[in-house]
């Protein structure tokens, strides 16, 4: 995605929601860190939805993969997301049973921090909760757009398994076994610019 996509140098990149840093093993990019949880031991330790202390316009990507999993199950009340999923939010009835409440604080801190034509990359997973179907995909595009940048595509990644759980007797939706690569542009055109090339 960083060389298709690239504009601008793609670096430095910003891992907004690093953990334990799965996505770089084996990378010699250069990326600062970021997580609300410090056992991770972040470059910088907060919380993405307020970057207090990240610097504007200075990184050429920005990498955004939030958690995704609401409450399922017998479980009706809130939830929290510290011990399963390394987050410290909240997915209950207040929020809709969703996480995409936390895209427009977040949205708004990333719109600051990448360059002109920077990268927003966010791996997102739609989700199922009490026989309904949500779509945060479609949340963080129109929260993304809302925000100033240009949604530019939408990469299907598949992952292996059933589409109908084991763990369930009678199933109603197909087992999510897929997610999304958003790829936004800070800036209002997504297509590169490049010499000798003519566009329409």
């Amino acid at each position: 995605m960083f060389k298709f996509y690239a504009t601008i140098p793609t670096e430095p990149i910003l891992d907004s929601t690093y953990n334990a840093g799965r996505f770089w093993k084996g990378s010699r990019r250069k990326v600062v860190s970021m997580d609300i949880d410090p056992q991770h031991k972040p470059m910088i330790a907060g919380d993405n939805r307020k970057m207090t202390g990240v610097p504007s316009a200075k990184f050429g990507t920005v990498i955004y993969d939030p958690p995704h999993v609401g409450p399922q199950g017998r479980d009706k009340s809130r939830k929290r997301f510290d011990v399963d999923f390394g987050a410290t939010v909240e997915c209950g009835k207040e929020q809709d049973w969703n996480l995409s409440y936390l895209y427009p604080p977040f949205l708004k801190q990333a719109k600051r921090v990448p360059k002109p034509n920077g990268l927003l990359l966010a791996k997102i997973t739609d989700m199922v909760n009490n026989h309904k179907s949500k779509w945060p995909h479609c949340d963080f595009m129109r929260m993304a757009e809302e925000a100033g940048f240009t949604v530019c595509d939408l990469i299907i990644k598949v992952r292996n398994g059933p589409m109908v759980s084991t763990k369930w007797k009678e199933a109603h939706h197909a087992r999510k076994r897929h997610c999304f690569w958003i790829v936004c542009r800070n800036g209002d055109d997504c297509e590169r610019q490049s010499s000798g090339v003519l566009r329409e």
